[in-house]
């Protein structure tokens, strides 16, 4: 079975994606997103390995309580680790909820009492649950504390969050299948060319994650216009890799650059909207403050007069007589 190449000097490597960024005025296509500690919890588990191992030497009651020690650590750091990735993600996003399962603390919890279960003997309870309590806290100073409190979301409503999340969970299905289907055609650069429609999609995505009140005026893109741009990639993909047809080609990347100016039209249309509302937002406050005394009225420009030399000189000519 071949293996594709995927260097940095590759049409689909880093370099290249930075570069088509640069050209386009597009992201390239994210990566998921890892935790730099996630590779610590594989290593704890092989640790707790011989747990495992010597429950076969061990009596009855030795077999299972090594078992479950070994069962405990195990679990534990499978839930750190599905804790790494959940706060991987809530740090890469602006607008972010708290994981509703602190994983993290689960799983020093179950850590602590595998590591307890494992050095328990008869008679020996205290000098066991303090091995248990020191392996709990030493995983605390390890993997730190699950995001506890919500992220941007001062003033935005939760019924529309959790809604755009839905839409944007589907649009993110929509592309997926879009991009697995162009990879029967075997071409780096329709690949490259879907990746590139997909970060341009995913900068409307990220503008809906912040501001889930324009939902409403997208929804149309995320859903209808998604949905038919994956069914055109998949009926494309199956005639492309039976007649290889340029005419068919062409038809395909024309759609992919008009649906691309569509999505990065209304993103920037979102965007000088938001501008509007600020400067809207802005323009009663001063007015607000101007009524209030706190602020002067600032001159309309066509009212402004020119500073002329002798408003210049006259301020010195008082400071002299001062003197």
């Amino acid at each position: 079975m071949t293996k594709r190449f995927g260097g940095r000097f590759s049409p689909l490597g880093r370099g290249q994606d930075a570069q088509n960024a640069a050209m386009t005025g597009t992201r390239p296509v994210p990566r998921p997103v890892h935790h730099p500690l996630e590779s610590r919890t594989r290593w704890i588990t092989f640790m707790a390995v011989p747990f495992l191992i010597s429950a076969f030497w061990q009596g009855p009651f030795g077999l299972v309580m090594h078992l479950l020690a070994f069962g405990g650590v195990a679990a534990g750091m499978f839930l750190t680790r599905e804790g790494l990735q959940a706060e991987a993600e809530y740090d890469a996003r602006r607008v972010a909820r708290r994981p509703a399962i602190p994983r993290k603390l689960f799983g020093g919890i179950l850590t602590g009492l595998g590591l307890a279960l494992g050095s328990y003997v008869p008679g020996a309870e205290l000098g066991a649950g303090i091995i248990g309590v020191a392996g709990a806290v030493l995983h605390w100073l390890s993997f730190g504390t699950d995001p506890m409190r919500d992220k941007g979301m001062e003033g935005i409503d939760s019924f529309q969050q959790d809604r755009a999340a839905r839409i944007i969970s589907e649009g993110e299905a929509h592309l997926k299948a879009m991009q697995d289907a162009i990879l029967r055609t075997g071409d780096r650069r329709l690949e490259a060319r879907v990746g590139m429609f997909a970060a341009t999609a995913r900068e409307l995505f990220a503008r809906i994650e912040q501001d889930p009140g324009d939902i409403a005026a997208t929804r149309r893109y995320l859903g209808v216009y998604l949905q038919g741009a994956r069914d055109a990639t998949v009926k494309f993909s199956d005639l492309y890799v039976q007649t290889h047809d340029a005419r068919a080609r062409q038809d395909y990347e024309t759609l992919l650059n008009d649906l691309e100016s569509q999505f990065a039209a209304q993103t920037r249309k979102l965007v000088e909207g938001g501008r509007t509302d600020l400067d809207i937002e802005i323009g009663v406050l001063r007015d607000r403050l101007a009524r209030e005394g706190i602020l002067r009225p600032a001159a309309p420009p066509e009212l402004e007069t020119p500073m002329t030399m002798d408003d210049l000189l006259i301020p010195r000519e008082s400071e002299k007589q001062r003197r």
